[in-house]
């Protein structure tokens, strides 16, 4: 699908975008989206309403003690999706209860849906932040950055607040947080990681990948500082952080990868990095993974590409397998953008 040009008054971020949509991986990058690869995984055979817990034996402090630590709830498959073609929707999924529509993709394709799944932040092509429920829309903020799709805004994890990056000239952008229901606007501090932002579960830090690809920084809310994560050296895609911000899921780009066109993917391969040390930490799961996203309590769930359907793989902070849950076929081809529960 063809994405929006960008109006010719679009802010300097913005224009800053436009001038590197199609650069390759190698100089001043574009932004992000990713096709998805093609793979030869037949998932075993799961119910999309029921979740099949495997659990995993007790360790650590608590097997040392005596003490049984209680097994996480399993997630249940639901989930909001965002489907690319007509009328560009997003939808909550519940197993059972089928599809809910919270929205529409703007031209501008800048979105974001609430971690609780029911409402959607998005930004048109005129800088108005709206905040809406599929039934009702209201304009919480004007002034922002416009025009390229990884801009995105993001929510906090207690679906009460939204980040966004104003119109602005200078090359480290300024971050607003305002309240979803437009009181409290404040800015916050400045970082170079304006796309596609990802907020951790602790509430304190938010990580994006720089327009030019060329790294991903992590912003402290309480200091007010951003810092360039450590052993990411090109990306155009983050999707998701640890509970603490210590641990990232995006997608590395080598200097001959296109860098995309700043569109939410509908899969890619997902690594995970360390942005301390720059290590990358093991995803141990088998097939052609589409993504991960870090839960509050610190479990990472993988989606894996099938046939007829996706598989979600739930793992333990130790990357043991705890569950596997079988998505609705319907969104085989979806862009996955929250786990509810």
């Amino acid at each position: 699908m063809e994405r929006t040009a960008l109006p010719p008054a679009a802010d300097a971020i913005a224009g800053r975008a436009a001038s590197i949509l199609t650069a390759p991986a190698s100089k001043l990058r574009a932004l992000s989206g990713l096709a998805l690869v093609p793979m030869l995984l037949t998932p075993a055979p799961l119910t999309p309403d029921a979740a099949l817990a495997r659990t995993t034996a007790a360790g650590g402090a608590g097997a040392a003690t005596g003490t049984t630590r209680a097994a996480p709830k399993p997630i249940e498959g639901v989930a909001v999706y965002f489907k690319e073609g007509k009328g560009n929707p997003i939808s909550r999924y519940e197993p059972g209860k089928g599809f809910t529509k919270i929205g529409n993709a703007p031209e501008s394709y800048q979105f974001a849906a609430s971690p609780d799944g029911t409402r959607l932040a998005w930004i048109t092509l005129d800088g108005k932040l709206h905040v809406g429920d599929g039934s009702t829309a209201k304009t919480v903020a004007g002034g922002a950055a416009a025009g390229a799709p990884c801009l995105t805004p993001v929510w906090s994890p207690d679906s009460s607040r939204v980040a966004y990056f104003p119109m602005d000239n200078s090359d480290k952008s300024p971050l607003m947080v305002i309240n979803a229901d437009g009181t409290g606007a404040r800015r916050v501090g400045k970082t170079f990681g304006v796309c596609h932002l990802a907020w951790s579960a602790d509430g304190r830090h938010l990580a994006g990948y720089a327009g030019t690809t060329a790294g991903v920084h992590v912003f402290d809310l309480k200091t007010g500082t951003s810092v360039r994560a450590k052993g990411i050296k090109l990306a155009n895609h983050v999707q998701s952080l640890s509970p603490d911000g210590g641990k990232v899921v995006v997608h590395t780009l080598s200097p001959e990868d296109p860098g995309g066109d700043g569109g939410w993917p509908v899969g890619f391969t997902p690594t995970i990095v360390d942005t301390v040390t720059g290590k990358r930490v093991p995803i141990p799961v088998k097939g052609t993974k589409m993504g991960a996203f870090y839960l509050a309590d610190g479990r990472l769930v993988v989606r894996v590409l099938g046939r007829k359907h996706n598989t979600l793989v739930v793992l333990d902070s130790a990357g043991r397998e705890l569950q596997r849950l079988a998505e609705s076929a319907q969104t085989r081809n979806q862009a996955l953008l929250q786990i509810v529960r």
